[in-house]
């Protein structure tokens, strides 16, 4: 590690010399653009592009398991005989949760272990066996389980999914990339309330909404064999010549080298060393993996997650129609997202975080107002359905897609499974008792007080992403890790 800086400027001299480009590799695809490789033009974004649709295939199934219970939960809890009981209604949602806590501790390892094409593989396993559990469950407790292995699942692929779009995406489009898990989920959640819309209706069709996860899940696993590894992945494991020929699929024959100078930047063997759960907390990393579980920790704290969980029954209890409430919040969810996506290499992802978490501390402060005496029935309904979906709406311009693909950018290729393997477990663990305890809290607490707590976290995380956050855009996950490396 000594000299590290040093080595890594004599490196990037080499990759940026015309010695690497051989005069006949010359082609059309060499056009020059502002975010040029060593003077050779941008890489395709086309040749990921299917790798990347893919993978996240896992954000589609992240996204439809946490929408699955929303439209469906009552007809649950009516056919196994669980109705009007909060705590286990808040159980088949956290439940979920807690599994996902459990798989996203062990995500890192996995990926770091078996590459990212296998942990996309192993995530998809749970979440068959665990829709399909669901699907055919008689009474609470086989629920509470498929929910458990299904959350395993969704534990390990949205890590995973961070890392593998970063390190097969091109810097000048990896934003956009990494917003698309985003999208995904959206599409996901969307879907997932789309198909639950007949549960009320339709005795048992909550059991076809569980069944039909399943098919894209298999999807995913058999997709996977026919996908590129990533090339970091393979670089760290020593298996250089395999990691210069994904690159080549990926990026193109005539980038191969440039890219490989890159990781040689930053990557110099060290990976060997088994990276120890204390380093990451105490050790000189420190610093970055508590950035990015304070921005998860802030995510979940702005209670997001409590929209998506229960948005029936708090539009129920606010008088708005559900069906109508929770498709408004979809279409607001996946609008954002796709925003996000083309503004993320434009404006950078600190501007979309504190613009996200402004926002959301506006739209929670007209949530108290509608839950006040000072506006009318009607006005108070209008607030509070325009409030929920502009809340919906700014979180998916940043503090939703910005702080998974920020973490896969900020943390050093030797940590960044593990790290952001960590970072998960904060989310999930916040994102458990959320789902647990919201609907008690809504009830015990009243939605001035509750809807006050959530709105203070989002100032919270203004400040926050103001003092500790640092902007990546543009920039290769090399240089990112140079700038970002403490010193020794």
């Amino acid at each position: 590690m000594r000299g590290r800086h040093g080595d890594a400027s004599w490196m990037y001299k080499r990759a940026s010399s015309k010695d690497h480009i051989d005069d006949n590799e010359k082609d059309e695809s060499s056009i020059r653009m502002p975010n040029g490789l060593g003077g050779i033009g941008n890489p395709s974004w086309s040749r990921c592009l299917p790798h990347i649709l893919v993978a996240i295939i896992s954000s589609l199934l992240f996204g439809y398991h946490l929408g699955v219970v929303n439209e469906t939960l009552e007809s649950i809890s009516i056919d196994l005989g669980f109705s009007g009981n909060t705590m286990a209604e808040g159980l088949v949602v956290s439940t979920c949760l807690g599994g996902a806590l459990v798989g996203s501790m062990f995500s890192g390892w996995i990926a770091d272990g078996v590459g990212r094409r296998r942990a996309f593989q192993l995530c998809a396993l749970p979440m068959i066996i665990g829709a399909s559990m669901s699907a055919i469950a008689k009474n609470l407790w086989v629920m509470l389980l498929g929910r458990l292995f299904v959350g395993t699942g969704m534990g390990i692929g949205p890590p995973v999914a961070a890392l593998y779009v970063a390190e097969v995406s091109p810097s000048y489009v990896r934003g956009a990339f990494g917003s698309s898990t985003q999208i995904a989920a959206c599409l996901g959640i969307l879907g997932a309330l789309f198909i639950g819309l007949p549960a009320k209706e339709v005795v048992g069709w909550w059991r076809i909404c569980f069944w039909v996860s399943t098919i894209p899940a298999a999807l995913l696993a058999l997709s996977m064999e026919f996908c590129a590894e990533s090339p970091h992945w393979l670089f760290k494991k020593g298996r250089g010549a395999e990691a210069e020929a994904e690159f080549e699929k990926l990026l193109g024959g005539l980038h191969v080298k440039h890219s490989m100078a890159e990781l040689s930047k930053s990557d110099r063997g060290d990976e060997a060393e088994v990276v120890k759960l204390s380093e990451l907390i105490f050790g000189r990393h420190s610093r970055v993996v508590f950035i990015g579980s304070a921005l998860f920790a802030l995510q979940q704290l702005s209670g997001i997650n409590a929209v998506f969980y229960f948005s029936s029954t708090v539009f129920k209890n606010a008088g708005v129609p559900s069906d109508f409430a929770n498709i408004c919040v979809g279409i607001a969810n996946l609008s954002g997202s796709i925003i996000a996506t083309i503004l993320m290499d434009k404006l950078g992802r600190k501007v979309l975080l504190l613009g996200s978490f402004l926002g959301m501390a506006v739209a929670m402060g007209l949530q108290v107002i509608a839950a006040t005496s000072l506006v009318s029935s009607s006005g108070a309904l209008y607030l509070s359905l325009g409030g929920m979906l502009m809340f919906v709406l700014t979180f998916s311009l940043g503090a939703g897609p910005v702080p998974t693909l920020l973490l896969s950018e900020i943390f050093p290729s030797r940590i960044r499974a593990k790290a952001m393997a960590v970072c998960m477990a904060v989310h999930w663990v916040i994102n458990f008792f959320v789902g647990l305890f919201f609907l008690r809290l809504l009830k015990q607490l009243g939605p001035l007080i509750l809807y006050t707590i959530f709105g203070f976290f989002c100032l919270v995380a203004v400040i926050f992403v103001k003092k500790n956050v640092m902007e990546t855009k543009g920039k290769s996950l090399q240089e990112i890790e140079i700038a970002l490396l403490p010193p020794e």
